[in-house]
């Protein structure tokens, strides 16, 4: 689990004047390029997943903890960077983390059943759906809420590495719930903030180009944290 605040350009306000087919042009970016990050974990997680050596080797106390801190640093540096390296660049580093999640995730399918997959899959792509819809079309300021589950989910990401450790069942359990309450509503949150920078960017196609790709990822890592509890809550193992 890895998240960062991706913070509002301007005070909350949806009021100015806007291009609001560039914002939907935005979004369907964000979209899209989150469903290119989701389809490429899936795929490297299926391909590694036929190597249970591989899978065995990568879900080892120190492998799993390199790539929890490596994947952090990789998306803050995404973001931070977005902006300076340009869209392609970035757009090159966010498939390049979809991909090493992917093999980080590939044991899914070896302890899994490929219909409690698709049931985690459905009911997260419903909930996530859902809460978007609900972040774009709310006129409710969600700052000091999502400033406070942005800080709900560092307290996660740093209590999942120590439960590496501990190997706590019952904090383990805690943690998996958690996440799904956290990041369900980071969701909205995400998606308030996104619309409020296409709209505070609205005629600037450069800079959108490069949020498009920052909001594809931090969308991309809500879902995957949601999808990942999910199943385990589910929890039927072949």
């Amino acid at each position: 689990m890895s998240q960062f605040p991706y913070q509002q350009s301007k005070p909350f306000d949806l009021n100015y004047a806007t291009d609001e087919k560039s914002v939907f042009n935005f979004f369907n970016a964000v979209y899209a390029w989150m469903c290119v990050g989701l389809a490429v974990t899936a795929a490297v997680a299926y391909i590694v997943s036929m190597n249970v050596q591989v899978v065995v080797a990568m879900n080892a106390k120190g492998i799993t903890i390199a790539l929890f801190l490596g994947l952090a640093v990789l998306s803050y540096g995404i973001q931070a960077a977005a902006h300076k390296i340009g869209a392609g660049a970035a757009t090159a580093l966010f498939i390049l983390y979809a991909a090493i999640l992917g093999a980080a995730l590939s044991y899914i399918f070896i302890i899994y059943k490929m219909s409690t997959i698709g049931a985690a899959f459905a009911i997260t792509g419903g909930t996530f759906g859902v809460m978007s819809v609900l972040g774009y079309v709310t006129k409710r300021d969600l700052t000091r809420l999502g400033g406070m589950l942005t800080m709900a989910a560092i307290g996660l990401f740093i209590a999942s590495l120590v439960n590496i450790f501990m190997q706590s069942s019952g904090l383990s359990w805690i943690i998996t719930y958690a996440v799904v309450i956290v990041f369900t509503g980071l969701v909205a949150y995400h998606t308030q903030s996104l619309r409020e920078i296409a709209v505070a960017n609205s005629g600037n196609p450069r800079a959108l180009a490069s949020h498009a790709i920052v909001g594809s990822l931090i969308l991309y890592v809500d879902f995957i944290n949601i999808f990942v509890s999910i199943l385990r809550i589910l929890g039927s193992r072949k």
